[in-house]
């Protein structure tokens, strides 16, 4: 069973069916917020019978909260709502305005760059420029809107599709295909994202899932364990907590974001793997990670006030977040012949006792210890 929720040709908009399983426990609907910075945006809520996800169509299939066994997936962002793309100007700010609206806990960031702001150089083999443009923070997908929208039942499990096209007259066009998938009473999802390039010209990719993190998962004492072959500092400000890269703060008023990153390590099936516990293991969160597209891994440690934004990221990509210019340079940027796609996989599960976090923990280890990892005290200059 297949139900349309959203489909701009054929004037489908759907804020009134509440959608149950033939299998007992699973229901989706879909609402559209009015009023403020949030008016005309619409959630899917979908609810597994244990786990429940609010999507967000209106902004690049994001996902802005979850809940699962009363336990709150998200964190606090001074954003404390969703906000409609047409209230954020992402050139604001020197071209970071894309912070206006991000609050969710998951959003992507891409599809054709998904870095720092700044401008993107073109040269060819002589060292002649042939094309620079200013490319704002973390791309534009976020603030794209989802044209198609469905709700499926496959057994017992549920899928959301959303296709979002980002696209500009001669800048190409590429579309998101994206499904979230879950099974009922299940503690986990996963997301599969076909990206493919419907212009006629070679276009450029790149990809990075920003997984966010508030309590119960972070704390003082909280701590990230990964399977990584390699770990360095973003920039010096994260080289000066190098010695304790992987574990976090409370709440600390003035704190400066570090940034980490990691070349990940991949199980046998080619997935890696990324854990946050609590201080006491009570609580975990895993995000696992298609390797043979996303092999690059980010640690975004932001253990600021509370009403600043207390907040950890764990970001896998198919490049690191710097200029386009330096990840091309690097070999990092995917790119894809007319007609061609890229297939993206993560998956986010949630551990709520010590047994499951021992579990995870085992794993984690268990990858870890077939691969001796290097920490580098400085920033490794192929990765900045």
């Amino acid at each position: 069973m297949q139900h349309e929720l959203i489909n701009v040709e054929t004037g489908i908009h759907d804020t009134t069916s509440r959608l149950f399983g033939t299998n007992e426990g699973w229901s989706a609907s879909m609402r559209r917020l009015a009023g403020g910075l949030s008016d005309g945006v619409d959630v899917v809520t979908l609810d597994n019978g244990r786990l429940s996800l609010d999507i967000l169509p209106t902004r690049g299939m994001g996902i802005w909260r979850g809940q699962i066994d009363s336990i709150p997936l998200k964190w606090d962002s001074p954003v404390e709502r969703p906000v409609h793309p047409a209230f954020v100007d992402q050139m604001r700010r020197g071209g970071i305005g894309w912070l206006d609206g991000f609050n969710e806990l998951m959003c992507r960031c891409g599809l054709g760059w998904h870095g720092a702001p700044g401008s993107d150089v073109i040269r060819d083999g002589n060292g002649k420029v042939l094309s620079e443009q200013f490319l704002p923070l973390h791309g534009r997908i976020a603030n794209l809107a989802a044209h198609r929208v469905t709700v499926e039942e496959l057994g017992d499990r549920i899928a959301v599709q959303g296709i979002v096209d980002e696209a500009s007259l001669f800048g190409g066009k590429l579309r998101l295909e994206s499904t979230l998938t879950t099974q009922v009473n299940s503690n986990r999802f996963e997301i599969t994202d076909v990206v493919q390039n419907l212009g006629s010209q070679p276009a450029e990719v790149e990809i990075l899932y920003h997984c966010n993190f508030g309590r119960p998962f972070l704390g003082e004492g909280s701590t990230l364990h990964i399977a990584a072959s390699e770990v360095a500092p973003r920039d010096n400000r994260a080289a000066e907590g190098i010695s304790m890269w992987n574990l976090f703060e409370g709440p600390t008023t003035g704190y400066a974001e570090q940034c980490y990153l990691a070349k990940s390590v991949a199980d046998s099936n080619g997935w890696g793997m990324a854990l946050l516990t609590d201080a006491e293991t009570e609580y975990a969160v895993c995000v696992r990670f298609d390797t043979s597209t996303m092999p690059w891994f980010v640690l975004w440690k932001n253990t600021q006030a509370e009403a600043d934004g207390y907040v950890a990221g764990l970001e896998p990509g198919s490049s690191f977040p710097n200029l386009r210019t330096v990840e091309r340079r690097e070999g990092r940027v995917i790119e894809l012949s007319a007609g061609q796609s890229v297939t993206f996989r993560l998956s986010l599960e949630v551990a709520s006792n010590r047994r499951d976090v021992r579990r995870l923990l085992d794993e984690v280890t268990e990858l870890q210890v077939a691969h001796p990892r290097i920490v580098h005290s400085v920033p490794k200059a192929q990765w900045i």
